[in-house]
């Protein structure tokens, strides 16, 4: 049990005085415990009753008086549909193990599914039923146990982290000021090194340098032994063991020599360290804090309010309300230079629209009428009155936060690699500065601890835990600023290793908006019939190739009993008669064998039939995008294979694949065919990038090894991919496909710099070749050079 949970004086859960007369009581682990007031009294007992009192018997640090109160107001966050998940922001976490406690705490709350705490972000990701359970239950179970928290909020999350930014800056102040004094007061040592230089001063100035360093140590590196404390609670050495140990030495050993009046004093290294260590941990926090700029800014982009029209189109005034209280059907007026507040159709208005933060795209948008916009994009030109299509919470902004959100949970490969090396370069530290300090001890006594003190220093590992995470989270920003968004962890490193990139073409080759191009009737029915009949058939159906039959038709047939098969047709009754319109194999399993007739090249065929009966035939044809041709030669001369699969026909996907210069296409693939394709690739040791539209490629998107779906509306909400291209455009996939080789280079660079430096440095450590402010430097040195290497990304 820690020294806290002896404690006998004052409040056990609180540590503040007991108040005289009256008291209160918890039972703890079978003990009495006394209380200061009953907010302390009610937050012991929830937690033992919740199962986690080992709390108290591994926290490091006095749990926050806990006021007792209901907290009513927390019922304002409980809002209907809320999807059961989201993000918290939590005050007051302190040691690892708050950390537990919090996710034990809210992993107990009835119809809570998963709770994970990012204590460097100090946020709260929770997965609850959310029939079973509301944000109020959760909130008031972390504020029953001491902890304040809400609802993300980027605004208050983004005060929160500038406190620790502005916490950090002081503590480098601190450390700055404290280095350059000491720093005047070890020069004349240095320099006085032939005798000139009294007993008497020196011991003055060896005072003086003793106490303007405890700034330095009780302050500025108290985030440092923090740390190692909480890592070697848990048994786990991390970076801030060594470092910790380096500057206690350094400072014990000064102290023992200074009291004593001989030997070394090392009060400048330890200042140098504290800073120089401090200022390389600022450094990457500012390089993380810009590297996710461009998530900040989509957080930000939704305006808090809105101007709403009560009464379109019969009363035009307007009343301002909050933006979270828009829903579908409201009509909202957007005035130049505004955001648009949710996802919405214009009614009124022609204007310029800038959806530069969504898709990357530099030049503003012309839209009229009858076109849907974004929630986010910027009204640039002349005001527009827009009907909302979907809330605020289910805008396609919305959902691409959420999965850039997502995307920052998991680590790739080569981070997962470093962080194992990381962990056990600190035990080997730890040994090795052991060995070196016994045989300097036993060769030459004066040198040993200088020896240990350097190699403790010199070989911290923070420049190896830095390579990975800096680069990703820079490369992630630029991308996602040019319209590309990496939702798993690996997509850049294993798009960089792909040998194979396989296309959709409906969507994704084409701009899939496809036109009839033609309707060929086969008598039973004239062209006109034929079409309304498709159109019954497809109306409702997202799909490209049905949004072309039904744009076509004046009037659509009323259909009933609908099914869709994906990959083959759709199959309907009209008027009481059963119909097929699909592929070639679908229509002629009910039709019989169907006319043989000649068809444009790359012409998608749609055939209409009944039972024993042909009936019609449509052609489609799509348009190719602009930058096709361009992107697949990028990606045949960086060596990849580039091959088309398409459910459309056969001969279709030929033309397409002989216009854009693809060696490999093929037809009539049904979506388990292209599975089962990309897994015999797959098979054969070819590492698959496919790119689809998210429409009816979910089961190839989940199989490739990395996968990039067209972004676009609400079809972000059902995408199974690994990136999203948030655009209009391929152009931003072969921008990813550079960037995600030049992140794995540098990457490779930075882990290879970590290595080589360490591996000089160590040797020239351990022979007593640096002093420990040689080292201090060193070490801060290579921390730099990662992360400015990898700032390279952003560019």
């Amino acid at each position: 049990m820690s020294a806290l949970a002896r404690a006998p004086q004052g409040c056990f859960h609180c540590g503040l005085p007991l108040p005289d007369g009256r008291r209160w009581e918890a039972n703890i682990g079978g003990v009495q415990r006394p209380m200061c007031c009953p907010g302390c009294a009610a937050a012991a007992s929830a937690i033992v009753d919740a199962g986690c009192a080992d709390y108290y018997s591994t926290r490091l640090t006095w749990g926050e008086r806990v006021a007792h109160t209901d907290a009513p107001e927390l019922a304002l966050y409980d809002t209907d549909g809320n999807s059961g998940e989201g993000g918290f922001t939590v005050e007051g976490i302190r040691c690892a193990a708050c950390v537990w406690l919090i996710e034990r705490r809210v992993a107990a709350v009835p119809g809570v599914l998963e709770a994970t705490l990012n204590v460097s972000a100090a946020r709260l990701q929770v997965r609850w039923d959310p029939a079973r359970c509301k944000v109020s239950t959760m909130l008031r179970a972390l504020r029953a146990i001491g902890y304040t928290a809400y609802p993300y909020d980027a605004r208050r999350h983004g005060a929160l982290l500038a406190r620790e930014r502005r916490t950090l800056l002081r503590r480098l102040f601190v450390a700055g000021l404290s280095m350059m004094q000491v720093m005047m007061y070890a020069v004349p040592a240095y320099l006085a090194d032939d005798g000139t230089l009294d007993a008497d001063m020196a011991a003055l100035m060896g005072w003086a340098s003793f106490f303007l360093t405890l700034p330095a140590l009780l302050y500025a590196a108290q985030p440092f032994f923090a740390g190692a404390w909480r890592d070697l609670r848990r048994g786990l050495p991390g970076m801030d063991v060594p470092v910790a140990l380096g500057i206690g030495a350094a400072f014990g050993a000064s102290t023992l020599a200074l009291v004593r009046g001989q030997g070394q004093l090392w009060f400048d290294s330890v200042t140098m360290f504290i800073f120089l260590l401090l200022a390389s941990r600022y450094l990457e926090l500012d390089a993380r804090r810009r590297a996710a700029s461009a998530l900040d800014a989509l957080q930000e982009a939704l305006p808090a309010s809105a101007q709403r029209l009560r009464d379109y189109p019969h009363d035009r005034r307007t009343e301002l309300v909050a933006a979270a209280a828009l829903e579908a059907g409201d009509v909202v007026l957007v005035a130049p230079g505004q955001a648009l507040p949710a996802d919405c159709t214009i009614l009124e208005g022609e204007s310029e629209i800038d959806l530069a933060l969504l898709t990357g795209e530099s030049a503003p948008r012309r839209a009229g009428a009858g076109d849907a916009l974004p929630g986010g994009a910027v009204n640039v030109a002349q005001a527009i009155v827009a009907r909302i299509v979907a809330a605020p919470r289910d805008s396609t902004l919305a959902q691409l936060v959420r999965l850039a959100e997502k995307a920052g949970q998991g680590k790739p490969a080569l981070a997962l690699w470093a962080d194992r090396v990381g962990a056990w370069s600190v035990v080997a530290l730890l040994a090795l500065t052991a060995l070196v300090y016994l045989f300097w001890h036993w060769s030459d006594p004066a040198r040993a601890l200088p020896a240990a003190i350097a190699v403790l220093v010199v070989t911290c590992p923070c420049a190896l835990s830095l390579a990975t995470p800096t680069a990703l989270a820079a490369a992630s920003g630029s991308l996602l600023r040019r319209g590309v968004l990496a939702v798993s962890a690996h997509t850049l490193e294993t798009f960089a290793r792909a040998t194979h990139v396989v296309f959709d073409k409906t969507g994704t080759l084409t701009l899939g908006r496809p036109r009839v191009q033609a309707i060929q009737a086969f008598g039973a029915l004239d062209g006109a019939t034929a079409l309304g009949i498709a159109a019954g058939l497809e109306a409702g159906n997202a799909h490209p190739l049905a949004a072309a039959i039904v744009a076509r038709a004046p009037l659509a047939r009323q259909a009933s009993d609908v099914l869709y098969l994906p990959g083959q047709g759709v199959e309907g009754c009209v008027d009481g008669v059963r119909y097929r319109l699909g592929s070639a194999a679908f229509a002629g399993a009910i039709a019989g064998p169907l006319p043989m007739l000649d068809a444009e090249a790359g012409a998608g065929m749609v055939w209409l039939a009944r039972a024993g009966q042909p009936l019609a035939r449509f052609e489609l044809a799509d348009v190719l995008r602009p930058e096709a041709a361009q992107v697949v030669r990028r990606f045949e001369a960086e060596g990849k294979t580039v091959v088309l699969l398409s459910g459309d026909a056969g001969p279709a996907a030929r033309a397409v694949a002989r216009q854009l210069g693809i060696r490999e296409a093929l037809g009539d693939q049904l979506p388990e065919d292209k599975l089962a394709w990309v897994r015999r690739l797959q098979g054969g040791g070819a590492v698959v990038a496919m790119v689809g539209d998210g429409v009816n490629d979910a089961a190839v998107l989940r199989g490739a090894d990395v996968s990039f779906a067209m972004g676009g509306g609400a079809a972000l909400a059902q995408l199974h991919a690994d990136g999203v291209l948030l655009g209009d455009s391929l152009a931003p996939l072969a921008d990813a496909a550079d960037t995600a080789s030049r992140t794995l280079r540098i990457i490779r660079q930075n882990l290879a710099w970590a290595c080589v430096y360490n591996l000089v440095a160590i040797p020239a450590a351990a022979a007593g070749l640096l002093n420990p402010w040689l080292a201090s430097i060193g070490m801060a040195a290579s921390s730099a050079i990662v992360v400015i290497n990898a700032l390279r990304l952003r560019r």
